[in-house]
């Protein structure tokens, strides 16, 4: 369907843009609920010039809006995402007949400084998956068990088995999970698919939650389809999962805010520690690119030089003390006779996987 430019207001075209990428495109919630942000920002600023009309749109008031938006102290990384919002827009209004060319195809994004994720150590991993462990066993209400503590173990142990993302967790329906093969189906940013495996601890946690700690938590008035339910079974708020995640690791990373993310760059980059390939852990994580996934081997590189350093006599400077260097956990490098079995598929698991992407 085409529109009239001539009588079409810039805020119309947004609606019906963003309409269109939820519906018909496919986009994740994420990033359509960042263009919306986007949008609504420049539109505030476009009703400041007065010029209302998609007419009016050019480089020029964008590179305005732009410059505004980084004098308010956006980071070049926010200000390159508001620049993909607006070819993409502009792409859309360009197909729509509404403008004879994208005004933001010339518009220049500034270049990234790549900032390395931050990463948990496997010993640190387990202390929190076995504090969220020991509180689900332990605590109890009205004498039977924390069905919400549960619940929370049980998520924080999936993140890890399978890297899923926030949104990817609190979305994932009940009939997508499949105990006996050990896996989970998950449907990622634009509608794509894919199959996790995931080993023995989660599949156990998993099993308990969902023959003890789900039914108390369904509302037979309101049943949901999503496998973690709400303090009142209704649909979990991602809200909640970030919030237990930054309680669990923020005394280990310190005042840093981290996520569900941190979990989830955490198993990424021990999967490659451990031997797994970049493509499968490209497959594992649902990357589109490969250059994703690149970021994690600049880490793996980095704890091979921490190892390197602590560990071979002649990285030592001279005169340095044994008794005093730091263990390779406090140096953040992860125990190479620890085995990270939260991530440990069945014998042949990831190969399948593997030859599936070759």
């Amino acid at each position: 369907m085409s529109y009239n430019p001539g009588m079409l207001q810039t805020s119309e075209a947004v609606v019906k843009y963003l309409r269109t990428i939820e519906f018909e495109y496919g986009y994740s919630p994420e990033t359509v609920r960042a263009y919306r942000s986007d949008l609504y920002l420049f539109l505030d600023f476009l009703l400041t010039t007065k010029q209302v009309m998609i007419r009016d749109l050019n480089a020029d008031i964008m590179r305005g809006w732009l410059w505004q938006q980084q004098e308010e102290g956006n980071s070049s990384t926010t200000i390159a995402r508001k620049i993909a919002t607006l070819k993409s827009f502009g792409s859309w209004l360009e197909a729509q007949d509404l403008l004879p060319f994208n005004p933001a195809e010339t518009l220049q994004t500034p270049k990234r400084t790549q900032k390395l994720p931050r990463v948990l150590a496997v010993e640190q991993v387990r202390h929190i998956l076995n504090t969220a462990k020991q509180r689900a066993e332990t605590a109890r209400v009205n004498g039977g068990p924390d069905a919400r503590a549960i619940r929370d173990w049980v998520m924080l142990e999936l993140i890890y088995a399978t890297g899923i993302r926030l949104s990817e967790t609190t979305l994932l329906p009940l009939s997508h999970v499949n105990l006996r093969e050990r896996t989970i189906r998950v449907i990622g940013k634009g509608n794509k698919e894919r199959v996790i495996p995931f080993g023995k601890p989660a599949a156990e946690a998993l099993d308990k939650y969902i023959r003890v700690a789900r039914p108390l938590l369904t509302n037979p008035e309101k049943p949901h389809s999503e496998l973690f339910l709400g303090n009142r079974g209704g649909k979990l708020p991602n809200s909640h999962l970030y919030r237990l995640v930054t309680k669990y690791i923020g005394d280990l990373l310190g005042a840093e805010p981290a996520g569900p993310h941190t979990l989830r760059h955490s198993v990424a980059t021990h999967m490659l520690d451990y031997g797994a390939e970049l493509r499968v852990v490209q497959e594992f994580l649902g990357h589109d690119s490969i250059a994703s996934t690149q970021v994690y081997t600049h880490i793996s590189k980095q704890r091979l030089a921490q190892g390197y350093l602590l560990a071979h006599p002649r990285a030592k400077k001279p005169g340095s003390d044994p008794a005093t260097t730091r263990t390779k956990e406090q140096a953040g490098a992860v125990d190479p006779t620890s085995d990270p079995v939260r991530f440990k598929p069945k014998p042949g698991e990831l190969k399948k996987y593997k030859d599936a992407d070759e």
